[in-house]
C-alpha cells in the first residue's frame, strides 16, 4: 500500500491537543518535584502525602487550562450557530477591550447587532413589497425557466378570474399567457382575458430569486386610464368650442336682433340702410372668424401620419431661416446631421418656431438666434429670441391660445403634434438668464 493510501491515525480533537500540552506543561516541573520529595529525608507517608498532593495539583492546573481556552470557544461556536440560524438575540458577555479574547467577543456582538438591523431592514422591506404586489392594481406574474408559474398576486387572480391556489404551477401555455412572454419591449394588446377585456400593455423582464432566473410579466389594463383621457379630451374640446361659439354668437344674435327691430319700425331713421350694413359686416365678420376658427381645428385633427425619410437638417434649417425677411436670423451651425423625418411637416415646425421668436424679438429690437447639435442618440435644435420673454408658460400648447391679437392659437399645438409624431419632443421656456424665450425641438437620429 503506497504511503498516499496509507489510512491516517486518528488525530487528537482541539480539547485533547490542549489538554496534551498543559500535561506537558507541568510534567518536567512535577517530575523534578516528585525527585525532590523521594530523595529527600521524609518519610514514606509525607511522601506519598506530597505525591498525591502534587499529582492532584498538576491535573487541576492542566484541566483548567483546558477549559479556560476550550469554553470560550464553545460559547464563540454557540454564538455564530445561532446567528447562523437566524437568532440574533443571544450575545456574548464578559466582552472587553484591550483582551484577544474580549476583542473577538466584542467584534461578534457588533455582527450579530448589525445582522439584527439588516434581518429587520430585509423583513420590514419584504411585508411591504407583499403589500404593494397584494394592492398594485396591476398583473404581476412570475415564471421559472420552464413557465410554469411561481407568482401571481391579487390582480393577476381577478385577470385570470381564479384564485392563485388553482395557478400556482400551471404553464404559461394553459394559462393563455404564453404569447406574451415572447418580447422584451413593451406590447400592446387587444384582447380578452377571463376577468376582462380591452388593451393592456405587457412587459416582461428577467429577475433572480435563490439564484434561479425567473420571468416577471406585468400586465397593465390601459382601457381605464384612455377613457379618462378621452374624457378630459372632450372636456377640454368641449370647453374650448364652447367659449369660441359663445364669442361668435352672442354679438351676431345682438346685432341680428337689434336689426330686426329697426327693420319692423314703421318710421325707419334716416340712416337705417348705414346701420344695416355695418351690422351685417360684423355679422360676417364673426362668422369668418369663427370659420377659421373651426377650420384650424380641423388642421389639428387631420395632421397626416410623416412620410420618413432621410433630411439634411442642416440644408433644411439654412434654407427656413433664408425664408424670414423682416430681421436678419443669426445662425450658429452645428455639424452635418441626418434625419428621418418628413421634411415638409419639419419644414413647417421651423417656420412656426423662427416666425414666433422674430414676432417676439421685433417688440424689443432684438435678435434671434437658430442652432443645432448632437446629443447622443439625438439632435438638439433650438431658437432663441431676445423678446420681452413669457409671463404665463402654462397654456402655450392649449389649442387657440395666443398672446398676439391676430394670432389663431394653434401654431405651438401643431409644431408639437409635428415633433411628437417624428418620436421627438418640443419644449418652450423663458431662457436663463433672460430676456427672451428658448424653442428646443429634440429629434431622434435613428
Amino acid at each position: 500500500m503506497s504511503p498516499a493510501k496509507r489510512p491516517r491515525g486518528r488525530r487528537l480533537s482541539f480539547e485533547g491537543r490542549v489538554l496534551f500540552l498543559a500535561l506537558l506543561t507541568g510534567l518536567f516541573g512535577s517530575l523534578a518535584a516528585l525527585a525532590l520529595i523521594w530523595t529527600g529525608d521524609f518519610t514514606p507517608k509525607v511522601q506519598w502525602t506530597l505525591t498525591t498532593f502534587l499529582g492532584i495539583l498538576w491535573l487541576s492546573f492542566a484541566f483548567h487550562l483546558r477549559n479556560r481556552v476550550v469554553t470560550p470557544l464553545q460559547t464563540l461556536s454557540n454564538l455564530l450557530a445561532a446567528l447562523r440560524e437566524g437568532d440574533f438575540s443571544i450575545r456574548a458577555r464578559g466582552a472587553r477591550r484591550g483582551d484577544a479574547l474580549g476583542d473577538v467577543m466584542i467584534e461578534v456582538n457588533a455582527l450579530a447587532e448589525t445582522l439584527h438591523h439588516e434581518r429587520l431592514g430585509a423583513l420590514e422591506a419584504g411585508a411591504l413589497l407583499r403589500k404593494i404586489m397584494v394592492e398594485i392594481d396591476v398583473a404581476v406574474f412570475a415564471f421559472d425557466p420552464e413557465k410554469s408559474l411561481r407568482l401571481v398576486n391579487r390582480a393577476g387572480e381577478r385577470l385570470l378570474a381564479q384564485p392563485s391556489e388553482r395557478l400556482m404551477g400551471r404553464s404559461a401555455a394553459e394559462l393563455g399567457l404564453e404569447d406574451c412572454l415572447a418580447d422584451d419591449a413593451p406590447r400592446t394588446l387587444e384582447r380578452s382575458f377571463p376577468g376582462g377585456s380591452g388593451r393592456w400593455e405587457s412587459r416582461r423582464s428577467i429577475f433572480r430569486q435563490g439564484g434561479l432566473p425567473l420571468q416577471m410579466l406585468v400586465i397593465t389594463d390601459l382601457s381605464r386610464a384612455l377613457r379618462e383621457e378621452e374624457r378630459q379630451a372632450w372636456q377640454r374640446l368641449i370647453r374650448v368650442l364652447g367659449h369660441e361659439l359663445n364669442n361668435s354668437m352672442a354679438p351676431i344674435q345682438s346685432i341680428a336682433g337689434s336689426l330686426v327691430t329697426m327693420l319692423n319700425k314703421e318710421v325707419r331713421p334716416a340712416d337705417w340702410e348705414e346701420d344695416l350694413k355695418r351690422g351685417l359686416d360684423v355679422i360676417a365678420g364673426r362668422s369668418e372668424a369663427l370659420n377659421r376658427f373651426m377650420d384650424g381645428y380641423a388642421r389639428l385633427a387631420r395632421l397626416p401620419r410623416p412620410k420618413l425619410q432621410p433630411v439634411d437638417l442642416g440644408s433644411l434649417i439654412r434654407r427656413v431661416t433664408g425664408l424670414e425677411v423682416r430681421l436678419p436670423v443669426r445662425l450658429a451651425p452645428g455639424p452635418e446631421l441626418t434625419v428621418r423625418a418628413d421634411s415638409d411637416q419639419l419644414e413647417q415646425l421651423l417656420i412656426n418656431l423662427i416666425r414666433n421668436a422674430v414676432d417676439a424679438a421685433l417688440e424689443t429690437g432684438g435678435g434671434v438666434d437658430v442652432g443645432w447639435g448632437k446629443n447622443g442618440t439625438h439632435c438638439d435644435l433650438w431658437v432663441d429670441d431676445e423678446g420681452p420673454g413669457l409671463s404665463n408658460t402654462s397654456n402655450l400648447f392649449v389649442p387657440f391660445f395666443t398672446t398676439k391679437p391676430d394670432g389663431s392659437g394653434i401654431g405651438l399645438v401643431l409644431s408639437r403634434q409635428i415633433a411628437e409624431a417624428h418620436g421627438g419632443s418640443l419644449t418652450v421656456e423663458n431662457r436663463k438668464p433672460g430676456p427672451g424665450c428658448e424653442a428646443r425641438l429634440r429629434l431622434p437620429l435613428r
